[in-house]
């Protein structure tokens, strides 16, 4: 019961993290502060992503699933849990360098935006 628990709660931090690295210049936008951190995120994803290396927050719930009796899964959080949802037919590297491309194109504007009001309260 312990083990899927905490399975969940990485699966949960996984997801967070994920949304976090996506669009989290909208919480920089409010919060500047949060910046090195936001842009060390989106660094991490990107190489996640390019790399095609699995995150370590993947082996820990595959390892808390297997410690609960229950089944772990192969491939990464994308490809167990949104590959369904997005692509029919399963991620592929060419599919991974486009959510990377797409996840530094969103931050970049979002990055733009916020840059661009900063100048625009100052002057």
């Amino acid at each position: 019961m312990v083990y899927h628990l905490l399975a969940a709660m990485v699966l949960a931090l996984h997801l967070g993290f994920i949304l976090f690295v996506m669009a989290g210049a909208a919480l920089v936008a409010r919060r500047r502060r949060l910046m090195p951190l936001h842009l060390a995120a989106v660094a991490w994803g990107a190489a996640i992503e390019v790399t095609g290396a699995a995150c370590p927050l993947t082996g820990l719930e595959n390892h808390l699933r297997m410690l609960a009796g229950a089944a772990g899964y192969t491939g990464g959080f994308v490809d167990h849990y949104l590959v369904a949802l997005i692509y029919p037919s399963g991620l592929t590297r060419d599919m991974q360098w486009g959510l990377a491309a797409a996840v530094l194109a969103l931050n970049a504007i979002l990055y733009v935006r916020i840059m661009r009001r900063g100048r625009d309260d100052r002057g």
